[in-house]
């Protein structure tokens, strides 16, 4: 009978695990939503995966549109060993990079990047929810630097 107790502690943590997901899933894209509105894009197209970060890539931010194939490829072949944890990785690194023009886009610095990579349920709201004015594309971006 042992055994049947140890199983319904593991469904329960699992369920556990399984709710704060979704509210954290929530909670973002209910951020995005405000966010993509403050950057004067319909709040719609923060909900909906991979086009959110493709519209977040060329219009918030103004990054080049070919960037989208890193989380494609992460997706696609993140299962793959090594070729897979090497895409993985290219991919956390423009992720870095898109956080960082994201922040530099509402007035913030690198510290907010790094709230907005490590705990961006939290980095997120306070980026939708509080004063943070958009202010355009990150000047890097629109001074004639090339994109690539």
């Amino acid at each position: 009978m042992e055994q049947y107790s140890e199983m319904g502690d593991l469904a329960g943590i699992m369920a556990a695990m399984g709710i704060s997901w979704v509210v954290i899933a929530i909670i973002i894209f209910v951020s995005l939503w405000k966010i993509f509105q403050k950057a004067g894009r319909p709040g719609w197209e923060g909900i909906i995966p991979l086009y959110n970060y493709y519209i977040l890539l060329v219009e918030v931010v103004g990054r080049p549109a070919w960037w989208i194939a890193f989380p494609i490829a992460a997706i696609v072949l993140g299962w793959v060993p090594i070729i897979g944890w090497l895409i993985s990785i290219a991919f956390l690194v423009v992720h870095i990079i898109v956080s960082n023009d994201l922040s530099k886009a509402f007035g913030k610095g690198v510290g907010f990047t790094i709230g907005l990579v490590i705990l961006g349920f939290i980095f997120f709201p306070i980026l939708a929810f509080g004063n943070a004015q958009y202010l355009g594309k990150p000047n890097h971006l629109n001074s004639g630097v090339s994109e690539v």
